[in-house]
């Protein structure tokens, strides 16, 4: 009678190991593909359709997240004013009413100033290349500590790309800093604060306000990324375009609301993130093709394209480096921390 109990309770412990193994490898298999249930997400950025970060940013990483998911991943882009503001989108995302933004550090930097780390310290990177080294290389590792910042307010850092020059397009001429002396000009964040650093007056507005803006005379220009003046139709109502800019790479981020990112499986989470470099070098290079397409709709508009030259470029450095980093420092503890790496980057580089 024991024999047949032991015997038993031995059949009952090999049957009850198998189904924890064969448990433990349906967990496995799950972990290792998509999973059944697919997760739909809204993804309000803080522009709508007229915008270069709409055909070349957000939407070429939303369809790369849903290929790299297996379909697991679903994604709805929406424009601004759809759910919220364009101004309140990155409050949106990271209070779960959206599932995510996309958007720039003018426009959020108050929100989380180590976002500006990833907009690109003006004249701190010069091509998507540098601008990843200084982000991602082994040295430098920027980018960790905006992942930190966005974590802080219950955001995921999930998408990146390098609009090229954010610049200044004016009705007045321009051949030197010297020439921004009292002019207004819509800016905002950081722009607003090299504006400044130059002598301008900064103007906050919406968007959509700008082209109204600067045809009434009610501002001089715009700070903008060049891709996106022919977008935006403002070749229609500047007459000058500034090259290299105040911010030869500007970046726009794509970040993820923290609940909807740790509701994915770790398969899901490790497909989306293999993809950053990829889609960042490939929609980089769309913006850039379209900065060229931006400068010849101004000069077809009748507007000019004047390139600083190397001593006005010398100061724009100066200012931007002297005047507006340590500006940016005095943000955030984090802030601080990357414009610390920024300059280490530099003078690695022997730019400064």
């Amino acid at each position: 009678m024991r024999k047949e109990l032991v015997n038993k309770n031995l059949a009952v412990s090999v049957m009850s190991a198998s189904a924890l193994m064969l448990a433990a490898g349906m967990a496995s298999a799950q972990d290792s593909g998509p999973p059944d249930e697919v997760t739909e997400w809204t993804i309000q950025p803080c522009f709508d359709n007229s915008d270069a970060g709409w055909a070349s940013g957000v939407l070429p990483w939303a369809d790369a997240v849903e290929k790299a998911t297996e379909g697991s991943v679903q994604i709805e882009v929406v424009p601004a004013g759809s759910i919220t503001s364009g101004g309140e989108a990155f409050g949106a995302a990271a209070a779960g009413v959206t599932d995510g933004v996309a958007c720039w550090a003018t426009v959020y930097g108050g929100d989380m100033p180590a976002g500006m780390l990833a907009f690109g310290l003006p004249m701190g990177a010069e091509s998507p290349e540098e601008a990843w080294e200084v982000m991602w290389g082994d040295d430098y590792r920027v980018g960790d500590l905006v992942q930190e910042a966005a974590s802080q307010r219950n955001l995921y850092f999930a998408g990146w790309t390098n609009q090229g020059p954010n610049a200044m397009f004016t009705t007045f001429e321009v051949r030197g800093l010297a020439d921004f002396e009292g002019r207004k000009m819509r800016a905002g964040g950081p722009q607003a604060m090299f504006h400044e650093a130059i002598g301008g007056t900064p103007v906050s507005m919406d968007a959509g306000d700008i082209y109204t803006a600067i045809r009434l005379g009610t501002v001089d220009g715009t700070y903008w990324d060049t891709g996106g003046v022919d977008n935006m139709s403002f070749d229609e109502v500047i007459d000058y375009a500034v090259m290299p800019g105040w911010n030869p790479a500007q970046h726009q981020s794509t970040y993820v609301n923290l609940d909807s990112w740790n509701a994915l499986t770790e398969w899901q989470q490790d497909q989306i993130n293999g993809i950053f470099e990829e889609v960042y070098f490939e929609t980089s290079r769309m913006h850039l093709d379209g900065v060229d397409e931006a400068l010849q709709a101004v000069e077809d508009s009748g507007g000019e394209v004047v390139y600083l030259s190397d001593e006005e470029v010398g100061k724009l450095r100066q200012v931007a480096i002297e005047e507006v980093w340590p500006d940016i420092a005095d943000l955030s503890d984090l802030a601080a921390e990357g414009v610390d790496i920024y300059e280490r980057y530099m003078r690695d580089n022997g730019k400064l």
